[in-house]
């Protein structure tokens, strides 16, 4: 196992649910987080609670001026970078037939175009770096389709694939490449599902946690550097039929 001490990550969607869980484990561990999001203020707090080991820096992941700018901060305080943690994420619920382009654009930009440019601007800063590792969030949506969830899954399905090809391209660089695939977890995404039918949901499939979904992420990092966790599938111990 890896000594994280040190370390440097970036979070992305770091104000709240698994992104903040991911941040508290990481910086409990001595790394030093760069913590992302829209919401300054909710970052901002969550830093002066961290302590000198995170830095909050609000970016929009789905815009590409944000992003560069994003990881010049970066680049140019740390001169490096050792995980990136791709996990901000938009879902808007509803079936296809009444969905509206807007919210099909709205989680491709977030979900796959803004997580393709945080990967590509992340690499560079990365190479060099033993024991870099780029993990994203996925979903158990990315290998089963769920109704009321289509372009959401799609996007899940994409980063699949796309991490799959990664891990190749990336192995001679010795970065290694992870995906995490949760079922329901307890956090503020689906914003326009109504919270009766989410919470029954979530009841029904005995939902994560985000700590869960942050320990599953802090396992596959600390491993030696030669060691690759490639797919993460994050399940309750106890199962409940829906």
């Amino acid at each position: 196992m890896q000594n994280l001490n040190g370390k440097v990550a970036v979070v992305t969607g770091a104000s709240s649910g698994i992104g903040e869980a991911t941040a508290r484990l990481l910086v409990g561990e001595g790394v030093h987080v760069v913590l992302v999001a829209r919401r300054f203020d909710r970052i901002a707090e969550l830093a002066t609670e961290l302590g000198a080991n995170a830095t909050p820096i609000a970016a929009d992941i789905s815009d590409a001026g944000q992003v560069d700018g994003l990881f010049k901060q970066v680049g140019d305080r740390f001169e490096g970078i050792d995980l990136l943690f791709n996990n901000a994420g938009l879902g808007v619920f509803g079936n296809f037939v009444d969905s509206k382009p807007d919210d099909w654009r709205g989680m491709i930009e977030t979900n796959l175009v803004g997580l393709l440019a945080c990967t590509q601007a992340a690499i560079p800063l990365m190479r060099g770096r033993p024991g870099a590792m780029i993990a994203s969030i996925s979903s158990t949506g990315g290998r089963y389709g769920v109704s009321g969830w289509s372009v959401y899954c799609a996007t899940k399905y994409a980063v699949v694939g796309f991490h799959e090809t990664l891990r190749k391209e990336l192995g001679a660089d010795g970065i290694r490449v992870s995906v995490i695939e949760p079922g329901a977890v307890w956090t503020e995404f689906g914003h326009n599902v109504p919270q009766e039918a989410l919470h029954q949901r979530r009841e029904s499939l005995d939902a994560l946690t985000p700590d869960d979904v942050a320990q599953a992420l802090v396992y596959a990092f600390a491993q030696h550097p030669r060691v690759l966790v490639q797919e993460i599938l994050v399940r309750p111990v106890k199962q409940v039929d829906p």
